[in-house]
């Protein structure tokens, strides 16, 4: 997920911040997409709460790595969290409610660069979505979503 959170068209071409705050941005993005496809299939649910671990574990690293130390590392983590839950629950909606909607959701939810539009993130990730919900179980599970 962060290998594509990482092309360089959701920035060059969408318009994402290529910033730490707009890659964060869009690994939630990649990553509440994909939580999305799995909420969808009962035999992925157990392992997309495993999933919500290991970036909970990652982003612990990351924090860590910057220099945050081990007193307020939870706290950090309980805002990244809160974060991804939203993100989670206003893409959830807005894929539902279409394109406009999910122009809201980035608008409201990724960093973009100056004068950019959110449509083009949305359409991205759209059409991300598409092509990750004709992808079996197994090989979701197996993290093989590239496209």
């Amino acid at each position: 997920m962060v290998e594509i959170a990482r092309e360089k068209e959701w920035y060059r071409d969408c318009g994402i911040a290529d910033t730490v705050a707009g890659r964060f941005d869009a690994i939630t993005l990649i990553l509440a997409l994909v939580l999305i496809r799995m909420e969808r299939d009962e035999s992925l649910i157990p392992p997309s709460v495993r999933l919500t671990e290991l970036f909970v574990e990652d982003m612990d690293g990351q924090l860590r790595q910057g220099g945050i130390g081990d007193l307020v590392v939870g706290k950090h983590i309980g805002k990244l969290m809160s974060t991804l839950g939203g993100r989670l629950g206003a893409y959830r909606t807005a894929m539902e409610e279409g394109e406009d909607a999910m122009a809201a959701a980035v608008a409201r939810n990724v960093t973009l660069s100056e004068g950019s539009d959110p449509v083009l993130v949305a359409r991205r990730a759209r059409a991300f979505a598409a092509g990750l919900a004709l992808v079996p179980a197994d090989r979701v599970l197996s993290a093989e979503i590239g496209r």
